[in-house]
């Protein structure tokens, strides 16, 4: 979705941006070409899309600024660039692609697709973070009862304790579940045999799903989602991403996010229309967060002054023609605002 995201970034000449989700550099490439004049702060936390932005940069001498790393890194990465780019309120526009890029989806060995047997890793970061676990690490030593709130809170799978009891009792009587191929053939096997038996029918008709847009998903797609997101500890890091957002914008700074599931989405909502609590994303609205606090009214007025006012009313979604260009851009849901105070 670069062209809606020039748009609403309205890019011009003497700005700076801040890409947080660099990848391959479609959105940094596309401001670049729009404001030939612009500067912008390339980061990823993944060292392959760290080279394209070294890259790039040769390409646009002086206008990018590749740092590697994660949101929760930002600060300390932007005291190490020239001309103070890091500090409060100096940044024109920021932009958020979450989630995994096409390059990690296709790369086999780096464990994030079903469609491409490979190590179960899911490390965004590779081998750049030694203390990180990876999924495989994960599933040796995780708690079935854990594992499957893992499953049910970011990969929202109503079957969670039954593919974590497989998962786990397949580590224990048969291997330590190392490879994507393995991962998805014990969860279509756990699926398959459970529904097959309900429907009196054969298990091999259960390999796949439908997801809420009625289109066909395997049925590992949620566990490999959970996983993922637990091993990058993604919803920590866009909550982060989101509060440095409020820091770094100058007023009248512009926002632009881009989500994949609901439950990224969700956290940015919170976020631009004022629900948060301690720089944390809330489930409800502040004032119903909590029946035994009391404030002064002039306390609740300044806490729930926005900090943000939004430039679409509803999510904007890719045209036809880009999700037939790209088919795995149907799914994102793109918000603008504008930073207000």
């Amino acid at each position: 979705m670069a062209r809606e995201t020039v748009r609403f970034l309205e890019p011009q000449n003497t700005q700076t941006f801040i890409d947080m989700t660099f990848g391959a550099g479609g959105h940094s490439r596309a401001l670049l070409e729009a404001a030939p004049g612009a500067t912008i702060i390339a980061l990823d936390r993944d060292p392959h899309a760290h080279r394209l932005a070294c890259e790039m940069a040769t390409e646009f001498p002086g206008r990018i600024l590749p740092v590697l790393g994660r949101f929760s890194e930002l600060p300390s990465l932007l005291r190490t660039l020239p001309e103070g780019y890091g500090r409060q309120r100096f940044i024109d526009g920021i932009i958020f692609d979450f989630g995994c890029s096409s390059m990690q989806f296709d790369e086999a060995a780096r464990g994030f697709s079903i469609a491409h047997d490979g190590p179960l890793d899911m490390r965004m970061d590779k081998d750049r973070c030694p203390e990180q676990l990876s999924a495989a690490e994960v599933l040796a030593r995780v708690q079935e009862q854990d594992l499957a709130r893992i499953l049910k809170v970011y990969g929202e799978e109503k079957q969670a304790k039954k593919i974590a009891r497989a998962i786990v009792n397949a580590r224990f009587t048969v291997k330590r579940i190392e490879t994507t191929a393995e991962l998805a053939s014990i969860v279509a096997h756990c699926l398959s045999s459970t529904e097959a038996a309900g429907a009196g029918s054969s298990a091999s008709s259960f390999e796949y799903r439908q997801d809420k847009l009625r289109r066909p998903a395997h049925v590992a797609t949620k566990t490999f989602q959970a996983l993922r997101i637990f091993v990058n500890n993604e919803l920590n890091e866009i909550n982060y991403g989101m509060v440095l957002a409020k820091h770094l914008l100058r007023t009248g700074g512009k926002l632009v996010t881009i989500a994949f599931h609901s439950l990224e989405d969700t956290i940015v909502k919170r976020h631009l229309t004022g629900h948060v609590v301690d720089d944390v994303a809330s489930r409800v609205p502040l004032q119903f967060i909590s029946h035994t606090l009391a404030h002064e009214t002039d306390t609740m007025q300044e806490m729930m002054k926005p900090n943000w006012r939004q430039l679409t009313k509803h999510v904007v979604v890719p045209s036809e023609a880009e999700v037939c260009a790209n088919p795995r851009s149907r799914s994102a849901k793109l918000r603008a605002a504008v930073r207000l105070k």
